[in-house]
């Protein structure tokens, strides 16, 4: 009954959406700012994709495998990168630390998020702010990279993001994203991608891969769920992490939701 009732509000209008992923992430990041995590994401695993990580981050390997993945579609050495929906910080620090990057900055619309992130990080050319994906607080032209994991289907209007998007990029500029949606919705994304001056550089169905990674935390994670979230939330909360047999993961399953990650370009200003 709980999701169905959070469910109803998201799809209500684009504002309730917009107000709820805020709120949640905000009180997310208040209540579980002592957890060693720096990551929120589905993860990813392929065989023989294995990037050297450090031994401290090797226990959140598959949401690291994700950014890797979706970061190094092309080189981003010696570019500023803007990092839209930053979360608790781990994947942009990672960037920053590992992928030669010159500047990263992470933006995220949750305060209590961005403030998390600023106390657990202290790397060179690495900083946080709190915005709006749909109103960035940045000039035109600013960034050679604009970098979006799995946070686009939290944003009231995604024509705004986009817009946003295409406005800070320098020309010639790169967004790399990924995300999931109804095959439906994913069409239509790619669309407006088209639609508002980008070029497709890659393109890729990554749902197995997803998949494959969630099975492998399923464990740990319900293991964390048992111990820190009510009996009454405990649904809403597993199918929120993509645990094997959560509403989210079964969707991926029965083929209703497909992940993708892609490269664009920015092809006008």
């Amino acid at each position: 009954m709980i999701q169905k009732i959070i469910v109803w509000f998201i799809r209500f209008s684009p504002s309730s959406k917009k107000w709820f992923w805020k709120s949640w992430y905000n009180l997310f990041a208040k209540k579980s700012k002592f957890h060693e995590f720096h990551f929120m994401n589905y993860g990813y695993h392929e065989i023989d994709f294995y990037p050297r990580l450090s031994k401290r981050d090797e226990s959140e390997r598959y949401p690291i495998q994700l950014y890797h993945h979706t970061a190094t579609q092309v080189n981003v050495s010696n570019m500023d990168l803007l990092e839209i929906g930053s979360g608790r910080g781990g994947g942009a620090s990672y960037i920053q630390k590992h992928l030669n990057t010159k500047t990263v900055t992470g933006l995220d619309i949750s305060s209590n998020a961005v403030d998390l992130s600023n106390s657990s990080f202290d790397t060179p050319g690495l900083t946080f702010i709190e915005g709006d994906s749909e109103n960035l607080p940045f000039e035109n032209n600013r960034f050679d990279v604009v970098l979006n994991v799995e946070s686009s289907h939290c944003y009231g209007s995604i024509e705004k993001f986009i817009h946003e998007v295409g406005r800070v990029l320098k020309e010639g500029g790169v967004f790399l994203w990924c995300d999931f949606r109804t095959e439906n919705n994913m069409k239509d994304l790619f669309d407006l991608f088209l639609n508002s001056g980008f070029v497709i550089e890659k393109e890729k169905n990554i749902t197995k891969k997803i998949m494959s990674a969630l099975e492998l935390l399923t464990p740990s994670r319900k293991e964390q769920i048992n111990a820190h979230v009510p009996k009454i939330i405990k649904r809403v909360f597993e199918s929120y992490a993509g645990v094997t047999g959560g509403e989210v993961n079964n969707a991926f399953v029965s083929g209703n939701l497909i992940y993708k990650s892609a490269a664009l370009k920015v092809a006008k200003h």
